[in-house]
């Protein structure tokens, strides 16, 4: 199975805000979207639908931005795939409006197939939001060294370096 892009950075924005827990400042769609690199637009889409589903509070104007609205144990990673993914159909034959295959009535590739997809689902059911957030120990510079790097403005905004935000992966780290 593969993921749709939607789905990817639902689950970026969600480790992101669960990464950056606890400090003053809510995120904002720009650090996210510059730390990843995707578009604001489409990240406003994806934060709206989770603020409807109250996995996010946002807060709109100068000093506004996200949170998470629920402990990240609580957010179930299985659950949030089954909500932003349009389709699980594997193979032509899942779906019977649209199957057209010969062998349908024959083949044991579908059992197959939506047993694996079981399993998929069952690994990700086990998993909370907290579980992919590295442990905060050592004052959480763990976690601040997973972050992608966002870009920070130095010396009046001519000079840019890249600044660890705690909790993700960076670009350059290869991730297992």
């Amino acid at each position: 199975m593969r993921l749709t892009q939607w789905t990817d950075y639902t689950l970026r924005v969600l480790m992101y805000c669960a990464a950056t827990e606890g400090r003053e400042q809510p995120v904002t769609i720009i650090e996210v979207a510059e730390g990843y690199g995707i578009s604001r637009s489409h990240l406003m889409k994806i934060v709206q639908q989770l603020a409807a589903q109250g996995l996010l509070e946002t807060t709109r104007g100068r000093g506004g931005g996200m949170r998470l609205m629920v402990p990240a144990s609580a957010i179930n990673i299985g659950a949030v795939v089954r909500a932003t993914e349009t389709d699980f159909n594997l193979v032509e034959c899942f779906d019977p409006g649209t199957n057209q295959c010969r062998l349908s009535n024959h083949c044991r590739l579908k059992g197959v197939l939506w047993q694996a997809m079981q399993a998929y689902l069952a690994v990700l059911d086990s998993v909370t939001l907290a579980d992919l957030m590295a442990p905060a120990a050592a004052g959480g510079a763990a976690a601040r060294a997973l972050l992608p790097a966002v870009a920070l403005p130095q010396n009046g905004g001519a000079t840019r370096r890249r600044a660890p935000v705690a909790g993700l992966p960076s670009k350059a780290e290869n991730i297992e």
